[in-house]
């Protein structure tokens, strides 16, 4: 309940999404346990996402504002909050996404259950439909990385759940950030994170509540609504890459399969689409050396034996 003291400290970066955090802020106030804090972090925002935060705080203690005077970046924001965390458990909502109105509950049930070092849950995403924002169902590869229910797991136990590498779908024990922050100055900077997360932990738990309504904004300003441009692209593959370097490099080979099929079929073929149309050759070539990148890679032949890579695209 508010003035308990509090058991979790949610991260909550934006920058100009005054029209969507408001929910945000809403989805937490909601939560059926009331034992958080948030740290609500405006990374440079130029329209009125600093005003919002601010009267979030005036009115309920449980908030603090942090300003950035110019925008740093997902990354920077987070790393902000995590040196400013003093609960026993740390989580992450982007505050253009919502929280279920159990989500808090139901990851610290888990974690009192297992003793895991976290929990990660399913998520839906949200469009506008008809004027409103509707959330739609469970995807199946979040569905394969978070159902059925098990706790106390590693990467070998489920492999399937490398799929599942956005920040904010998970709640963690904050001694297992004590070495970990996020990359800064880059785009898609939570995929690698989860990765390590995924193979460094002592054990960790799925479940398939939903516990995150993600929001594909209608006006397409959302990072991942931007793999059109560039640089975006750049980093996305690079994200991409490096998350399959981490399962590599700790020997998840069944992971690294599995991060290869959902590539193949989820990634890739609308990149393709925008490659097919995109100005810049750049962008064409960007994706070649990514697809060449992927096809090279031993696992690829062990999960595709004689297919070339176009042929694995197709099947």
């Amino acid at each position: 309940m508010p003035g308990s003291d509090p058991l979790v400290t949610l991260i909550v970066p934006g920058r100009d999404i005054a029209a969507f955090a408001p929910a945000a802020i809403a989805s937490l106030r909601g939560q059926s346990e009331q034992r958080w804090r948030a740290l609500l972090i405006d990374d440079g925002s130029v329209d009125d996402t600093g005003a919002v935060f601010a009267a979030a705080a005036a009115a309920d203690d449980r908030f603090e504002v942090i300003h950035h005077n110019e925008a740093r970046g997902l990354g920077a924001a987070r790393n902000v909050g995590l040196e400013r965390v003093g609960t026993l458990f740390v989580g992450f909502l982007d505050a253009d996404d919502e929280l279920t109105r159990h989500a808090l509950a139901t990851w610290l049930r888990a974690l009192d259950e297992s003793g895991s070092d976290f929990v990660a849950a399913a998520y839906v995403r949200t469009r506008l439909v008809d004027g409103a924002y509707r959330h739609g169902r469970v995807q199946p590869w979040v569905s394969d990385a978070t159902s059925p229910r098990r706790l106390g797991v590693t990467l070998a136990d489920h492999p399937a759940a490398s799929a599942n590498i956005v920040a904010w779908s998970k709640l963690s024990r904050t001694e297992f950030w004590d070495e970990r922050r996020f990359p800064e100055n880059v785009a898609y900077e939570d995929q690698v994170v989860a990765q390590r997360m995924y193979t460094e932990a002592r054990a960790f738990d799925v479940i398939p509540d939903v516990a995150v309504h993600w929001r594909v904004r209608a006006d397409g300003t959302s990072i991942t609504q931007s793999r059109a441009q560039l640089p975006v692209l750049h980093d996305y593959l690079a994200a991409l890459l490096g998350g399959i370097d981490v399962l590599a490099a700790a020997g998840a080979s069944e992971a690294v399969r599995a991060r290869i099929g959902l590539i193949l079929a989820m990634d890739i073929p609308p990149l393709q689409l925008i490659a097919a149309q995109h100005p810049d050759p750049a962008y064409r070539a960007a994706l070649a050396s990514f697809e060449d990148a992927l096809g090279a890679l031993p696992e690829f032949a062990t999960a595709h034996p004689d297919r070339t890579f176009a042929d694995a695209l197709r099947w």
